[in-house]
C-alpha cells in the first residue's frame, strides 16, 4: 500500500515511524485494508500531511474519526471530495463561516484549499472500516497524532490550535499555551450544535486576529 507524505514529516516523525508501536498499527492497517473495505483510500490515509508541509503549518484543526461512508473520507479531517454533499457537520461549520466572517457556503466540500496555506487537517485517528465509526480507534493512531501535536507545540511557536468538542479538548494538555494559541468550542456536529455548543464561535475571525497580531498572513476561509 502506497502512501504519500511530504518530506518535511518524514523527517520531523522519523522516530515515531521507527518505533515498534507504528510498527504494529501498520500490520494492523494494511490487514484491515486487506480484508475489508476501509476509508479513507490507501494512498490519501496521510493526506493532510502531504498537503501541508511541517514547517508551513499555522493553524492545527482537529477532528476524532474519518468520514466512513462511500467516496467521503480523503484524508483531512471534516473535508469531503469535490461533487461529495457536505455531511452535517461540514454544513455546520459552513454556516458558521458565514456568520463569522459573512462568507457564503461554498459548493465544494473539499477543504484542500485551507490545507494549502498551513491548515493542518488532522483526524485523530487516520483510518476507518466501511459504517463502523470508531472501529480503528485504540489500535496507535491515537498515540501516533498524539506525537504529532506534541512535535508541532515543542518545535514551533505561534499556531492557531482549534479544538472542536469533548474529545478534541482532551488534547490541550499536549499544547504549550504559553507560545500557542488553543481555541476550543463545541463540536460542529447536528447534536452538539444545536444544543447551543457551536454557533456563534467565531474562530475564523478569532483565528486571523491572533495571526495578523504575530505577524503571519491570515487564512483565506472562503
Amino acid at each position: 500500500m502506497q502512501v504519500q507524505i511530504h518530506p518535511s514529516w518524514e523527517k520531523a516523525l522519523q522516530s515515531e515511524f521507527n518505533s515498534p508501536y507504528f510498527q504494529h498499527l501498520i500490520t494492523f492497517v494494511k490487514t484491515a485494508y486487506q480484508n475489508s473495505r476501509c476509508y479513507p483510500p490507501g494512498p490519501l490515509i496521510f493526506n493532510a500531511f502531504d498537503r501541508c508541509p511541517f514547517d508551513q503549518v499555522k493553524v492545527v484543526l482537529l477532528g476524532q474519526d474519518p468520514y466512513h461512508g462511500p467516496g467521503q473520507a480523503h484524508g483531512l479531517c471534516f473535508s469531503v471530495p469535490e461533487g461529495v454533499p457536505h455531511p452535517p457537520s461540514l454544513q455546520n461549520i459552513f454556516k458558521e463561516l458565514e456568520a463569522d466572517l459573512g462568507l457564503p457556503a461554498p459548493q465544494s466540500g473539499t477543504l484542500e484549499a485551507w490545507a494549502q496555506q498551513g491548515v493542518f487537517l488532522l483526524n485523530a485517528t487516520l483510518t476507518v472500516q466501511a459504517h463502523q465509526a470508531g472501529s480503528h480507534q485504540k489500535k496507535g493512531w491515537e498515540q501516533f497524532t498524539d506525537a504529532v501535536i506534541k512535535k508541532l507545540s515543542q518545535e514551533t511557536q505561534g499556531l492557531v490550535f482549534m479544538f472542536w468538542g469533548g474529545f478534541a479538548k482532551q488534547k490541550i494538555k499536549l499544547i504549550d499555551t504559553e507560545k500557542h494559541c488553543v481555541l476550543t468550542c463545541g463540536h460542529p456536529s447536528p447534536l452538539s450544535a444545536n444544543r447551543g455548543y457551536w454557533f456563534g464561535n467565531r474562530h475564523f475571525s478569532q483565528c486571523n486576529t491572533y495571526l495578523r497580531s504575530i505577524g503571519k498572513s491570515p487564512i483565506q476561509w472562503g
